[in-house]
């Protein structure tokens, strides 16, 4: 089995998407991979962990070859500031010129009245004489940068020639191969991209502010199984005495705030956590502990179920309350429903849904009172939990449904705007959504994933 370790040996970062024909990868090897979500397009970017690897063996030419293009650039522009230099001397002969001329004659005079205007003349020839002065040196600039010209033009035919002799090495054959090395580096990439469906949380940045509109306290969400172009925004404000569901195409027409629908649901809801997936909409019926799922295409109530036991009506909603008892999120592994019961003594239990029937396909019993909770999510089936909904919370404590095991964590996020009414996961996007203070916002997670290749153990 090949491992790989994120603190052994020098570390080589690649950019998912980003490509590096020097590299050579082994077909044998394993993986480490940090995921992490940039915007709300659902694009993702992976950071993809490897052993440093032995450098192509065309470096050396490789770098010959920029050496050779720099030297030439350099050549290139020397030679563009003796051709601008020499056109000015060219033009300051030419002005020369005409006073040589001007000599000619005055010689000429000389010849002819020698002695009447001798005292003169001279002193007009002394001047002339001191005007052309200059121009010696201009002259003899003027040769040595000639000369020098053609030392380039001979320095540039020899790089000529070695460069010729670079590309005959380097041959069709061998671009293609390294073309084909590109292309199994990126599909690699692509059946790592492929194998990313879980990863452990290990950090939560932003958040960004995608809109400020409503009251203190609502949801918006998109759905985590639509394709990548669909991207639709659903927006429900206020957590109680409302059945108003708002559509937009896409989170431009959202922070726009162009409608492109508006459903008027046949129950209203409660509290703020509410999930749209593969369609429906999924809620908890005010005043009950009944979950409706609704559909979009048809306008209609598909299922309703009650949650037996479930707790409803503030009686164990979050820290902040707001009727925010019965939780619904969507995670790689389906439909959940987070919420507290008398016979766990008000502590937070996980049931996994069909979203089909609604039906209760599988529960576990946590030790962690649903009142002390700020908020949860879940990302791979496991629960995280926040400590408050105000400034300075952080996610405190997770829950593995895989192990039926807990720990305490340490995961701090931004609260900006002082005051959290939702949060949930998009496993499409890879992100948070979240509602804070009439705000809109994103947050990035940085999930670790460990990627086994298929000679792996």
């Amino acid at each position: 089995m090949w491992s790989l370790s994120v603190v052994l040996n020098p570390l080589l970062f690649l950019l998912l998407f980003g490509y590096c024909p020097t590299v050579t990868i082994r077909p044998k090897e394993g993986w480490q991979v940090y995921s992490s979500a940039q915007d709300a397009d659902g694009r993702c970017i992976c950071t993809v962990v490897a052993p440093e690897q032995n450098l192509c063996s065309r470096d050396a030419k490789g770098r010959q070859l920029r050496q050779l293009l720099e030297k030439v650039q350099n050549m290139s522009q020397s030679i563009e500031v003796l051709n601008l230099r020499t056109q000015r001397d060219f033009q300051y002969i030419m002005r020369m010129e005409s006073q040589i001329k001007g000599l000619r004659s005055k010689f000429r005079q000389i010849e002819s009245d020698r002695k009447t205007l001798v005292n003169k003349n001279f002193q007009d020839l002394k001047g002339k004489m001191e005007s052309l002065q200059p121009l010696i040196p201009v002259l003899e600039q003027y040769k040595t940068d000639a000369k020098l010209i053609s030392q380039f033009k001979e320095e540039i035919r020899n790089l000529s020639s070695v460069l010729m002799g670079i590309q005959e090495e380097m041959g069709a054959y061998d671009y293609e191969e390294l073309q084909q090395r590109v292309l199994n580096l990126e599909n690699r990439l692509h059946s790592c991209m492929n194998k990313l469906t879980c990863g452990k949380l290990m950090k939560i940045t932003g958040p960004q502010t995608v809109k400020t509109s409503g009251t203190r306290f609502g949801a918006w969400m998109t759905d985590p199984l639509a394709s990548l172009k669909n991207n639709k925004v659903w927006y429900m404000d206020s957590y109680t005495n409302n059945r108003i569901v708002k559509e937009y195409k896409s989170i431009s027409d959202f922070v726009a705030g162009v409608e492109s629908m508006t459903y008027n649901l046949p129950f209203k809801w409660a509290g703020t956590n509410h999930v749209v997936y593969n369609g429906s909409l999924y809620y908890n019926k005010m005043q009950s502990n009944i979950i409706v799922r609704y559909s979009f295409e048809t306008g209609l109530v598909i299922t309703q179920r009650a949650l037996e036991s479930a707790g409803f009506h503030n009686v164990y909603p979050y820290t902040w309350g707001g009727f925010s008892d019965i939780d619904l999120m969507v995670d790689e592994l389906g439909l959940w429903a987070v919420y507290a019961t008398n016979q766990n003594a008000g502590n937070i239990v996980i049931s996994r849904l069909n979203p089909d029937t609604l039906q209760i396909l599988d529960t576990w019993n946590t030790e962690y009172s649903k009142r002390n909770a700020g908020e949860s999510f879940m990302i791979c089936g496991t629960l995280y939990i926040t400590n408050s909904h105000l400034t300075g919370a952080k996610v405190y404590y997770a829950f593995s449904t895989k192990t039926s095991t807990y720990e305490y964590t340490d995961i701090p996020f931004h609260n900006q705007y002082f005051h959290m009414s939702m949060l949930d996961y998009n496993a499409r996007d890879r992100a948070l959504y979240g509602w804070n203070n009439g705000h809109q916002v994103l947050f990035n997670v940085t999930l670790f994933h460990i990627i086994k290749t298929e000679d792996d153990s």
